[in-house]
């Protein structure tokens, strides 16, 4: 199987899984700050609304609802299952590296080490109508973890 085979699935069975999906219903964290966005793709209306929770300095938890595309919708499982126990610092320094490989346009290699199976989205960013895509939960994300910080 080689790499763009293996990246394939592991975005295919994300978009399935969906890890994190449902915010109805889900209790809040005890003692944690919250933010939560909403984030809108128009190009392909996909749609986003991420919630963050933080306790200690820590991601505690990570929570979406989204309807959109198979890439958006891994996207946003394979987040949820890196954002949560990283410290604020962790978190934004994996959004920033995904966001330099998406937007590279296939010049910066993602690092397994560092985004583990977000690597598997490195293959989009040679798609521009995309990227956009891949990176919606993850500008929500960011902009809920800075509400969640500030409160």
């Amino acid at each position: 199987m080689s790499l763009d085979q293996l990246y394939q699935q592991i975005i295919l069975e994300h978009a399935k899984a969906r890890h994190g999906s449902g915010l109805a219903g889900a209790a809040v964290p005890d003692g944690a700050s919250t933010g939560q966005s909403h984030q809108l793709n128009p190009v392909c209306g996909d749609e986003i609304t991420v919630r963050v929770a933080t306790a200690g300095g820590k991601v505690s938890e990570l929570r979406w609802d989204g309807d959109g595309c198979s890439i958006s919708m891994a996207s946003a499982s394979v987040l949820t299952e890196l954002a949560e126990g990283l410290t604020a610092e962790e978190f934004r320094t994996i959004i920033d590296s995904f966001r330099e490989v998406l937007r590279s346009r296939g010049k910066v290699a993602a690092d397994p080490e560092i985004l583990g199976d977000a690597a598997a989205f490195e293959g989009v960013a040679r798609y521009a109508a995309r990227v956009k895509c891949a990176m919606l939960s993850w500008v929500a994300a960011e902009d809920a973890l800075g509400q969640a910080l500030a409160r």
